[in-house]
C-alpha cells in the first residue's frame, strides 16, 4: 500500500543505522513488525498449559534450528504381525 507521511529525519536514520537497512521502507517495515509482535506472543502465551506434547524430548532443536546436523528420531518398530491361526502342535 502506497501511503505518504512526514517522518522525523533524525529517528529514520537513527532506525536504519542501528541494523542493516538498506531502504527507509525496509526499516519501516521491521518497525511495524517489532510493533505487531507482542501481539502475537500474546496469542501464543494464550495457548499455554492447553497443549499435551507428545513428541520427542532427546531432540535437540537449538542445535537444529543452528543448522546443525541432528540425528533421526528413533522410531518404534513395527509391531510383529500375529496369525489369528492357531499353531500345531506334534505330540
Amino acid at each position: 500500500m502506497r501511503i505518504t507521511i512526514e517522518i522525523d529525519t533524525a529517528k529514520l536514520e537513527a532506525a536504519m543505522s542501528a541494523g542493516p537497512y538498506k531502504t527507509k521502507k525496509e526499516a519501516i517495515e521491521v518497525g511495524l513488525e517489532l510493533i505487531a509482535r507482542p501481539a502475537n506472543y500474546r496469542e501464543i502465551l494464550k495457548w499455554q498449559g492447553k497443549l499435551k506434547w507428545e513428541g520427542d524430548d532427546n531432540i535437540d532443536w537449538c542445535a537444529a534450528a543452528r543448522g546443525e546436523t541432528v540425528p533421526a528420531v528413533a522410531t518404534k518398530p513395527a509391531p510383529q504381525v500375529v496369525s489369528s491361526k492357531p499353531k500345531r502342535v506334534a505330540r
